[in-house]
């Protein structure tokens, strides 16, 4: 059964008419027209649908849309622009880390919320709150200097 459903997405009200069950990602895809976040797995294993949902970091591929109505949805063009990036996006050119880019969206905005939250985090809570996501180009090291980088820039 279809519903009107009205999401903030980086600071935007958008209206659409779906099934209130249907995937956030499918939403913010389909509907609203985002590149970012990606589809990885479809079993929120691999991180790259996470958005940020009132602050904090959700797998979009299976938080259902209505969860988000009356919610602020922040995906990775909500936290920088090329002009203004976010000291993360920044961190990533800096440190050379993107090869495919693909699993960019899921670290890049795990991290923000990590580091929003973890000024100064020791190398051990950085590799910790990152677990969860994979990258299968292997940049897991550059991944790591890059979000060291960002959080002596955010600190």
């Amino acid at each position: 059964m279809s519903e009107k459903i009205t999401l903030d997405v980086n600071g935007k009200t958008h209206v659409i008419d779906t099934d209130p069950e249907m995937p956030l990602l499918y939403a913010l895809r389909n509907d609203i027209g985002l590149n970012n976040p990606h589809f990885g797995c479809g079993l929120a294993q691999c991180g790259a649908c996470t958005v940020h949902l009132d602050g904090q970091p959700v797998r979009s591929c299976i938080t259902p849309v209505s969860m988000a109505a009356g919610a602020k949805v922040v995906t990775l063009a909500g936290i920088g622009t090329p002009e203004k990036p976010h000291p993360l996006q920044a961190a990533y050119v800096e440190e050379e880390v993107p090869q495919c880019g693909y699993c960019i969206n899921g670290w890049i905005m795990t991290a923000a919320a990590f580091l929003r939250d973890n000024k100064k985090p020791s190398e051990a809570q950085i590799k910790d709150a990152l677990s969860g996501l994979k990258c299968r180009c292997g940049t897991h090291v550059s991944i790591l200097r890059a979000v060291k980088r960002a959080a002596v820039m955010m600190g």
